[in-house]
């Protein structure tokens, strides 16, 4: 039975082994998109459930951009802290929905973009995950060892299982919520009364340089593009002439005559 259980430790401690970025790893330069794709795919492939699987495309980190996950890149271009918040992105994609990361991440990504910050912030967390790997191989190790005791291996290797991955899923779901309950605890980002937030200021500059522009335009006479304006004189015209072929209709008689037949009319009445 001892035998056994140690068996399966080893079994465990392989099965949640994954693979990691190291601080030390993440490039100081900036990276194209296809870059960044083979970065990622080159350090974590260890974690994909199938060799077709993918840990990051460009579809991925675009909609990431779109969904305000992501700051966008600079010329195409992805910094070190891009890198480190896909990392985080990574991690939490398969537990939390994007409603939740962004809530989590929005402070991070304001606040903290600067290499700095945001190196010292990713050291420290990659410091606590060290010991809390242990943690999870020693939470497993007894929720396996529980199960032996009601279902042995030896007899039955489906109930066995069944009942260890319930246990699991137990302990998932258990820790799902209460990651749940710290997202809704966190303070609303940005604070009120704290004013726009970083991203939020740098679309206000550029609308409020789009109206100087467009002001500086009207002071010195400069039309916007469009559609070419029509003159009073030309509108009357038009109305005028509507009016008067529905006053000649309305009554029987045929519209009045141009110029030309004008001139006519009054020779006659002078002959």
């Amino acid at each position: 039975m001892d035998e056994q259980l140690l068996q399966l430790k080893r079994e465990i401690r392989e099965m949640i082994r994954l693979d990691f970025i190291i601080p030390e790893d993440i490039p100081a330069i900036e990276l194209y998109m296809d870059q960044v794709t083979r970065f990622m795919d080159q350090h974590l492939s260890g974690n994909k459930r199938n060799e077709e699987d993918k840990i990051l495309t460009k579809t991925m980190i675009n909609n990431y951009t779109k969904n305000r996950l992501l700051p966008p890149p600079e010329k195409k271009r992805y910094s070190k802290e891009h890198i480190i918040l896909l990392i985080y992105i990574y991690y939490l994609k398969n537990v939390l929905p994007i409603g939740d990361i962004q809530r989590i991440l929005a402070p991070m990504s304001d606040q903290f973009f600067d290499e700095k910050q945001m190196t010292e912030i990713y050291e420290a967390i990659y410091e606590l995950e060290k010991p809390q790997y242990f943690n999870i191989e020693a939470s497993a190790a007894k929720a396996a060892a529980l199960v032996e005791k009601k279902f042995p291996r030896g007899e039955d290797e489906y109930l066995s299982k069944m009942a260890l991955i319930y246990l699991l899923g137990y302990d998932m779901f258990s820790k799902k919520r209460l990651i749940e309950k710290l997202i809704d605890e966190l303070p609303e980002y940005p604070p009120k009364g704290m004013g726009e937030s970083k991203t939020a200021k740098k679309k206000t500059e550029k609308g409020k340089k789009t109206g100087v522009r467009q002001a500086a335009a009207k002071k010195v006479g400069i039309k916007p593009a469009g559609r070419k304006p029509v003159s009073k004189t030309s509108t009357t015209r038009k109305t005028a002439s509507r009016n008067a072929s529905k006053t000649a209709s309305g009554t029987g008689a045929k519209p009045a005559a141009g110029k030309t037949t004008a001139r006519r009319t009054t020779k006659k009445d002078n002959g």
